[in-house]
């Protein structure tokens, strides 16, 4: 099941154009939990300035036990830039989340989150 949401459009601050990413949560694959293994992706789209930090919280906490690692922001040919972020658990953590969220900041602020429910996943 995929997720979306939809931000405001571009704002500015005197002296700086700013545009928020849209963000994207996808679920671990059904193949990879029989595997015993459970990968998500932040993917935000549409970001200017290039320097969005991307974050994750797993039931609301932040810096838990789990992996994250981001990939290099993409221009696009609209000059808005798209980056990724991939959560790593395992099969078994997964199985006990409650909700995930990614959340793209910027400075000190988080100005843009998506949230995915794990009950929102099909078991298929």
């Amino acid at each position: 099941m995929r997720l979306y949401v939809s931000v405001a459009p571009p704002h500015g601050r005197p002296g700086r154009c700013e545009a928020r990413p849209t963000l994207m949560v996808l679920p671990p694959s059904n193949e990879e939990l029989q595997q015993g293994n459970a990968t998500l992706v932040c993917l935000a789209n549409k970001g200017f300035p290039s320097d969005w930090s991307l974050a994750w919280k797993v039931d609301g906490i932040s810096g838990g036990s789990w992996e994250e690692s981001r990939g290099p922001a993409v221009m696009e040919q609209d000059a808005r830039y798209s980056w990724s972020s991939t959560l790593r658990l395992s099969a078994g953590q997964w199985t006990k989340v409650g909700s995930v969220t990614c959340e793209a900041t910027q400075g000190s602020q988080t100005l843009v989150s998506e949230t995915l429910r794990r009950d929102q996943c099909s078991q298929d």
